[in-house]
């Protein structure tokens, strides 16, 4: 029992992975869209490259999204609504009539035109009332037929037979016009508008019914495939008539797949796709990115950024699938170049864009674009700390997308017209979404722990905190740290390296001595040494221990991992050597040997092209104060010794630094050591 528990202690991080590995193909199983794969690729404009096609099952022909919209609107437009027709309105006005016309006209004007005036009043009633007074006002032609429901009857009448309230003076006075009573004019104006009151009304819920129900009785197919029938033949450019009938088979192939007898087998399909994506993306970090592989965190945060990927495109999915390109998905590469590498952040990408081809629509098109994507971010993004390079990327993804969309829609459609410049726009969103990287990146520095390079350039402002300790404290050896940082930085710029990584780890790497300032010469202000008191070996001690001091320092201060390796690793194993000669000559004619364990640093050595650079700048630019008259040979045979020396010892060996590398690190120094100095070329005389 005790064997099994000292192997699952042992292999703790190995079973991490094992259960990250698994928890997250789970979850991208469980988020996947119910519903199979078809298996055929296909595109409008394009040839059909698989062999003939037949009907495996008799399926209906389905009517696009487009028809569909358009038929429905053309039902709106045609549709005729309902007016309810009150009847016992034109009743009560009728009865009202004769007191109305006495208020109105003078007894004299009655006695003289008195019948002529009710007789055309009665009868501009019937005509008014015979289809109705209507208040409202809709925006109909006036050739349209509408439905009066009269009691329990609908008459089809025409719109512009209802006279309109708004209408009713012009109306009126065609009438009188037409009578010949123009003299009575305002007065017949006056007795109409007293008395007369609508009686139509639109019957709003009796046309939403009948609306819905001609709406609801619409087919959404338009004929049947027949099984056996041949669909398309090899070659075959696919137009709009065979895109719909494949649109078909394919909604009606998955609808049949995916039922609940094979529901289990399709999930164990997808996850052996998925689980062989991820599988391929942990067999990469393990090859080429060993460091990475051995921290579980960072591992969590690589996986943790897939599945945000892969949530957020399905969510949008389920929202409407058409806005599938608002998700930045180049957020992904972007994130992961700036806590570790380009190459990672690539690889990840492509792997991510690879589980989301099985489940968005127009999957070539969809990876195509998103995979040319991921190359655009990954090429010019650079700098990720300066803003206006991330501006500059977004526009070029932006443009790269909406560029590769122009030209998938001229190969299909054959057409500019059939450009759908709506998806532009989602484009433009996400290019927009995109800049929330930088915000994001501060989270995950929080969340994770890791650094990136918007917290180095934080980092390396002179006047934090601990640099500022650092000047008053130790000013020779800050000093000393801003000419290593200014070599370092010249020699990773010239093979590619992180340069601002180095130049921070630079500007650290000697906070230890603030702790003893005094016992190394740059901070000795006088001709005291209190060297010369002690033992060579107590020296080597305290010059050794700076290192120590400096992780102690930096841990204290929450310094990240990243710097601190540049403390630990500067010295990499190498000896002291000074105290190291001193204490030989000590020895000298006694029988005692020095031990070299004692002058020699803890290391460990430089494991990559960063720490390396240090080594080399910190140990060049140290020994170089020790010049009395410089000469430009002098110089260049000064670095090709200090240099020679540590790889003759092995310091750069798990450095993953070349010799052609180093070389060119050379020629940094030795140039920048000559313009420190202002010496020029030696003319022969």
């Amino acid at each position: 029992m005790s064997n099994f528990v000292n192997s699952i202690y042992k292999n703790q991080a190995l079973i991490y992975k094992v259960f990250l590995y698994l928890l997250t193909t789970a979850i991208i199983v469980y988020l996947f869209p119910k519903g199979s794969k078809f298996k055929y690729e296909y595109s409008k404009g394009q040839p059909w490259q698989y062999e003939n096609l037949y009907a495996p099952f008799d399926f209906a022909i389905l009517k696009s999204e487009d028809e569909i919209a358009e038929e429905k609107e053309e039902i709106r437009n045609k549709h005729t609504p309902y007016y309810d027709f009150n009847e016992d309105i034109p009743k009560q006005v009728t009865n009202s009539l004769d007191a109305e016309i006495n208020s109105v006209f003078s007894d004299s004007i009655i006695d003289r035109d008195g019948v002529r005036l009710i007789k055309f009043t009665r009868r501009t009633l019937d005509d008014l009332y015979k289809d109705g007074l209507l208040q409202e006002i809709k925006p109909f032609k006036s050739s349209r037929i509408v439905y009066l429901m009269k009691g329990n009857e609908a008459e089809e009448v025409v719109y512009s037979s209802i006279v309109k309230q708004d209408g009713l003076r012009s109306y009126i006075n065609s009438k009188i016009e037409i009578a010949g009573l123009q003299k009575y004019e305002n007065q017949l104006t006056e007795l109409f508008f007293d008395i007369v009151q609508p009686n139509v009304s639109l019957n709003e819920e009796l046309t939403r019914q009948d609306l819905q129900s001609k709406l609801n009785a619409i087919s959404y197919t338009r004929g049947i495939v027949n099984q056996g029938s041949r669909i398309i033949a090899r070659g075959e450019v696919i137009d709009g008539n065979k895109l719909g009938i494949l649109n078909s088979l394919k909604k009606e192939y998955e609808s049949k797949v995916w039922s609940s007898s094979s529901y289990y087998v399709v999930v164990f399909g997808y996850v052996l796709l998925v689980s062989l994506a991820l599988l391929m993306l942990f067999l990469f970090i393990k090859k080429y990115r060993s460091d990475i592989f051995d921290n579980n965190t960072k591992v969590t945060f690589i996986f943790f950024n897939i599945l945000f990927a892969v949530m957020m495109t399905v969510g949008v999915m389920k929202f409407n699938v058409k806005y599938v390109y608002v998700v930045p998905l180049c957020i992904l590469p972007l994130t992961l170049k700036a806590f570790f590498d380009a190459r990672l952040g690539l690889f990840a990408h492509v792997i991510t864009v690879l589980i989301l081809g099985f489940i968005v629509p127009n999957s070539y098109e969809y990876m195509f674009l998103q995979i040319i994507g991921g190359i655009v971010t990954i090429l010019t993004v650079s700098e990720l700390y300066k803003r206006a390079n991330l501006f500059v990327s977004v526009g070029q993804i932006t443009a790269i997308y909406i560029f590769a969309y122009f030209s998938f829609t001229i190969i299909q459609e054959g057409d500019l017209s059939e450009i759908n410049y709506e998806t532009f726009i989602i484009f433009l969103i996400g290019g927009f979404a995109t800049l929330f990287v930088q915000p994001l990146i501060y989270a995950y520095e929080k969340l994770f722990a890791l650094v990136s390079d918007m917290s180095l350039l934080e980092l390396s402002d002179t006047n934090s905190k601990l640099l500022k300790e650092l000047s008053n404290k130790a000013p020779g050896t800050f000093h000393h740290s801003l000419n290593v940082a200014n070599l370092a930085e010249a020699a990773a710029n010239e093979i590619g390296a992180n340069s601002m990584l180095v130049r921070v780890g630079a500007l650290y790497h000697d906070v230890g001595k603030m702790s003893n300032p005094t016992f190394f010469t740059e901070n000795q202000t006088t001709s005291v040494n209190p060297h010369d008191e002690l033992e060579p070996k107590e020296s080597a001690r305290i010059i050794i221990n700076h290192v120590i001091h400096g992780i102690e320092i930096a841990k204290k201060h929450n310094l990240p991992d990243r710097l601190i390796d540049f403390i630990r690793t500067h010295h990499g194993t190498s000896l002291v050597f000074y105290f190291y000669k001193k204490e030989k000559q000590r020895l000298e004619g006694t029988d005692e040997e020095v031990n070299p364990e004692d002058f020699r640093y803890p290391g460990p050595e430089p494991f990559s092209k960063e720490t390396a650079i240090l080594m080399m700048s910190d140990s060049v630019e140290a020994a170089s104060k020790s010049l009395k008259e410089p000469t430009a040979t002098l110089i260049d045979n000064f670095v090709e010794k200090i240099i020679d020396k540590q790889m003759d010892e092995g310091q750069f060996l798990n450095a993953d630094i070349t010799f052609k590398e180093i070389q060119i690190i050379k020629k940094v120094l030795k140039r920048k050591l000559k313009n420190i100095y202002h010496l020029r070329i030696e003319y022969p005389e």
